[in-house]
């Protein structure tokens, strides 16, 4: 039997973690990368193989990438999962948080349901390096006309998520931003229908406080906007949240990214870029973890034999690029727009066709 490579596991469980959640298809990667480099990662790397150990690796870094997500969003978790148990103990959904339980199960059921019918044939016919290239291209595109022709009420959900956040951090004891996203320098009040770029200070706790001050003001800022941000998501109803839910199908075409679909459909429905991120986010956690423990078995079977220690290296890697992603993306999104990565998918993914398709 053929095995991975540590410095294979190393470096595809790293940008599994990364890929994941930036808006870019981990997928789509794992299958281009291994065909650029060729060679043996060519051989061993291939999703589309059934009998090929990368399969079993894959468990691994799902399973890790879930993991980094529930360790990040914890607390959201804690309040959601409490929301959940509630409903069924009171026998009616009446809170936020039990409303956004409920969307949650609801919106997972569609990609769940479709996964476990569709996600082998889907692999084997669609998990190709050139349908890989050009479903990235179309990712791309995706990302860059969702930000283009945003509706008028994403837009006005931008302009209230960020009277929330800058309304947090003079209660945390920081200095007002101007709204995160909008515009033009803040000059009294701003116009947020208009892009909006952040200042070198803005949005940061007063700089005439101590390190230390700033730093717990900024945490208990984040996390009273982490909790209204899942109060405007509750908000959207079920519906919504079905449909939004639903995009994620999508991601089982290699060049797809789940969450990068899944925030363009939120943002179609009315969300903030932040909302539908966050959402985003909340969703792909349950459908990574079911993917990866659905699979578990692969691990202790045949084709996770002699390869244990590979998959190791690689979920350890996978958690830390997902936890460092999702922290990095959460604040990112909160004042900057999809272009850079619908470009970057575009210009990826055209120049894989043509090197995988004219050139090797």
């Amino acid at each position: 039997m053929m095995h991975l490579t540590y410095l294979e596991a190393a470096v595809v469980g790293l940008v599994q973690g990364v890929t994941e959640l930036f808006p870019i298809s981990s997928l789509g990667h794992n299958v281009l990368i291994p065909a650029l480099v060729g060679g043996s990662w060519a051989t061993h790397l291939d999703v589309a193989s059934p009998e090929s150990p990368y399969l079993a690796f894959i468990v691994g870094l799902h399973v890790a990438t879930a993991l980094a997500l529930l360790v990040f969003f914890w607390r959201d978790w804690v309040r959601i999962i409490g929301g959940f148990l509630s409903s069924i103990r009171n026998r009616r959904v009446e809170t936020a948080d039990q409303r956004l339980a409920w969307m949650i199960v609801l919106a997972t059921i569609p990609v769940g349901l479709v996964g476990l019918v569709a996600e082998h044939p889907f692999r084997v016919i669609f998990g190709k390096p050139i349908a890989a290239a050009v479903f990235l291209t179309i990712n791309g595109l995706i990302l860059i006309a969702g930000e283009r022709y945003r509706s008028r009420a994403s837009l006005a959900a931008d302009k209230r998520a960020a009277v929330t956040w800058e309304a947090e951090l003079v209660m945390a004891g920081g200095r007002p931003a101007g709204p995160p996203d909008r515009g033009q320098p803040d000059r009294g009040q701003p116009d947020l229908g208009q892009p909006y770029r952040r200042q070198p200070d803005q949005g940061r706790p007063d700089r005439g406080q101590p390190a230390h001050a700033r730093t717990r003001a900024s945490s208990h800022a984040e996390q009273a906007d982490a909790i209204a941000s899942d109060r405007r998501v509750s908000a959207a109803g079920y519906g919504k949240a079905i449909v939004i839910g639903s995009s994620q199908i999508l991601a089982l075409l290699a060049g797809i990214s789940r969450d990068g679909v899944t925030m363009v459909t939120g943002m179609t429905r009315g969300l903030s870029r932040e909302d539908a991120a966050r959402f985003a986010f909340l969703l792909s956690t349950p459908v990574i973890l079911a993917a990866g423990v659905l699979k578990i078995p692969d691990l202790f079977g045949p084709l996770g034999n002699g390869i244990h220690g590979q998959i190791l290296v690689g979920s350890i890697l996978s958690f830390v690029g997902a936890y460092f992603s999702v922290r990095f993306l959460v604040r990112y999104l909160r004042t900057r727009t999809l272009y850079p990565f619908g470009i970057y998918c575009v210009v990826a993914g055209l120049a894989c066709v043509v090197y995988l398709g004219f050139i090797k």
